[in-house]
């Protein structure tokens, strides 16, 4: 590192200290398609800063000097699977907390408390997060279900399934280990069961609601091959807003077709207006977007 700082740049690498010149309309549309075709998720204009700043560091890194050439190197260089995967996880948004939306999170509980005790007995609960970035919104569904069920005085029978496009993400999810941050939403008690002290001034999930979750990749843009059926609670917010209308539409129809009669499909506020899904009956709340799928579908 001193002989590095001790030395002058070589001609070929000053460009590294260079502020890249700015993407023109040709190049940021072909981004943008490259995105929405790849990922389904729209890039307005107004967000082109934020797409040349990313595009820049990654650049820097592995010594890519032009916009161009970078979009070659993720569509048909020798390692562009691996550089696209790169890509697509420092251009996802992955901020996300405990019970980040606990109007939505109380339906959950107000859900699976007015089940048949019979059903819960014999039947697992299989809830879905998806588009669960970093693992919050999974674990806190986890500490959710387990609460309700220590309340109706049943076993923990119920499992939990995160899916990510970024495989990092999800690495991340697994350790579930979280700063203090993270937790702000999280009541004390609920913190003193679900939480031990780790490493480097983190908070762990204990192993009982651990074990009870899975995580794995997914690109919503390949929802008819999912593995996931018969799920009796998917829980899908702040995903929508990045993709068209009408793809919205066609995600809600494919996750509607994998919940269970009777099962629970909850979105974020604003994500889907003026559109009934076939076969879903919206559940009357103020403050949550949330749909029950019909006993029989009626399309």
């Amino acid at each position: 590192m001193s002989e590095l700082h001790n030395s002058p740049l070589s001609a070929d690498s000053t460009w590294f200290l260079r502020r890249l010149p700015a993407m023109d309309e040709a190049q940021f549309k072909q981004w943008q398609a490259l995105l929405e075709q790849r990922t389904g998720m729209t890039l307005p204009a107004e967000r082109r800063s934020f797409l040349e700043t990313k595009l820049a560091i990654r650049m820097r890194e592995i010594g890519c000097s032009s916009y161009q050439a970078y979009y070659e190197t993720t569509v048909v260089g020798p390692n562009a699977i691996r550089e696209w995967s790169t890509l697509v996880d420092r251009l996802t948004v992955q901020e996300t907390r405990f019970f980040r939306d606990p109007d939505a999170f109380r339906l959950v509980a107000d859900y699976v408390l007015t089940r048949p005790r019979e059903q819960l007995r014999k039947h697992a609960l299989e809830a879905w997060s998806v588009g669960c970035s970093s693992g919050e919104e999974p674990y806190t569904l986890a500490m959710v279900l387990n609460e309700c069920m220590n309340q109706l005085a049943l076993q923990p029978l119920y499992g939990v399934t995160g899916s990510d496009i970024s495989a990092p993400v999800l690495e991340k999810a697994r350790t579930g280990q979280f700063n203090a941050r993270k937790l702000s939403g999280v009541e004390a008690n609920l913190k003193t069961r679900y939480f031990r002290p780790a490493e480097r001034n983190t908070e762990e999930i204990v192993d009982s609601i651990r074990e009870r979750v899975c995580f794995t990749r997914l690109n919503v843009l390949d929802l008819d091959r999912a593995p996931m059926h018969g799920m009796n609670i998917i829980f899908c917010q702040n995903l929508l807003i990045y993709f068209r209308r009408w793809r919205r539409r066609d995600i809600v129809r494919r996750l509607a077709e994998r919940l269970a009669p009777g099962g629970l499909l909850v979105l974020g506020q604003g994500e889907l207006t003026d559109w009934q899904p076939p076969g879903l009956q919206r559940v009357p709340s103020e403050h949550v977007l949330a749909w029950i799928k019909r006993q029989t579908d009626e399309e």
